[in-house]
């Protein structure tokens, strides 16, 4: 399916929808199966230890589904998370951005589902996995 929204588009959504995230979340790339995003990893995103905390990461699991789909169906500010499971399976880089790597599996009418892996910048083998479902509200 071709994108029915590019980077600047994205970007610019994500800035009028969400102001609260600031310049949390980079769209790095568009790609057939979804996107790569990341987060820029600030004090207020560490935990006790200087590493990126589970909550920043389940965030940028979460922005990254939610981007790769909009890229796909348009700007649906209401297309909402239903499910997701994450594992954590390595401490990741102290104070390094994150980047997630999302692959759409499953792009319905009114359901998407999807895969987000995590990396420390820099590192080749994933911090965290995630699944995750979304509702797509009817047009």
């Amino acid at each position: 399916m071709e994108p029915k929204m590019d980077i600047p588009a994205l970007q610019a959504f994500v800035s009028n929808e969400f102001p609260q995230l600031g310049d949390d979340f980079i769209i790095e790339e568009l790609t057939e199966e979804g996107v790569r995003v990341r987060l820029q990893v600030a004090q207020r995103h560490l935990r006790p230890g200087g590493t990126v905390s589970g909550p920043s990461m389940f965030a940028l699991a979460d922005v990254g589904m939610y981007l790769a789909i909009l890229a796909r169906i348009g700007p649906v500010a209401l297309a909402v998370t239903t499910n997701c499971s994450i594992d954590f399976m390595r401490k990741p880089a102290a104070s390094a951005d994150m980047i997630c790597e999302t692959r759409l599996l499953k792009l319905g009418r009114v359901l998407a589902v999807g895969d987000a892996m995590l990396y420390s910048e820099g590192v080749v083998q994933p911090v965290a996995r995630a699944s995750l479902t979304y509702s797509i509200p009817p047009k």
